[in-house]
């Protein structure tokens, strides 16, 4: 039942959705009056997420490559990656500050670490994966290490590669919220700042924008394994 204020002579008005009387959880006119707000959140939001994976991709691949060299490390190295996922955020961000402050390198170094227990995993898988006889028929017409991994094993492996590159892109969507703790949390910022007014639509506004995130690139990747695999759709066309 909507709720009515009485003014002189009379007069009665409906509150606006800004009021604590109303707190819709959908307001038009915060999306209106706020949209610079939204948008730029989004947009930071957006850079912490891409970076944090540039950078976790950075560090996952040579890890993984190390790890299908030297078996006897394979534990070790998914092991210490797991690990650092285990940590919780309100420890690692505050021990990261002394040496990258308040910025936004602690943010994107902090999902970077969190995104390695899922890059390992699956480019170790991927690059296992590649059959030994692949393998050895290309040794066989004199590839070297560098050309076999970039023209055989690299192609070879990509979908479970990208697979794992999916999860880590929603996790690390959702993680990134986290940031708020050291003031770059992107959207995170503003469903802090709605959780402390009981502010409901920032709230939603902000947790839809973070899911319509993490589906776009959900889609950009997919997007991007299939121009980068073709062959595992032409053979659907007869």
């Amino acid at each position: 039942m909507p709720v009515t204020l009485l003014v002189g002579d009379g007069i009665s008005i409906q509150p606006s959705c800004y009021s604590r009387l109303v707190n819709k959880w959908y307001c038009n006119d915060y999306l209106k009056d706020r949209h610079h707000d939204l948008t730029s959140a989004l947009g930071q939001h957006l850079e912490i997420t891409a970076w944090s994976l540039l950078l976790g991709v950075a560090i996952a691949f040579p890890l993984a490559l190390l790890a299908r060299r030297l078996p006897r490390l394979q534990g070790l190295i998914v092991g210490a990656s797991t690990m650092i996922y285990t940590i919780p955020s309100l420890a690692l961000f505050p021990f990261l500050v002394p040496f990258t402050g308040l910025s936004m390198k602690t943010v994107v170094i902090g999902l970077a670490l969190y995104a390695l227990t899922i890059l390992v995993r699956s480019m170790l898988a991927g690059l296992l994966g590649v059959p030994d006889e692949v393998r050895e028929s290309a040794i066989g017409l004199g590839y070297g290490r560098t050309r076999l991994l970039f023209r055989i094993e690299l192609p070879l492996a990509l979908p479970v590669m990208m697979a794992g590159l999916r999860v880590a892109t929603v996790s690390t969507v959702a993680l990134t919220t986290v940031g708020t703790l050291v003031s770059y949390g992107g959207l995170g910022n503003l469903i802090r700042d709605g959780v402390q007014n009981d502010f409901k639509a920032e709230i939603l506004a902000a947790s839809v924008l973070c899911v319509v995130l993490a589906v776009a690139l959900d889609a950009v990747i997919v997007g991007c394994q299939w121009l980068a695999t073709p062959w595992t759709h032409r053979r659907r066309v007869t």
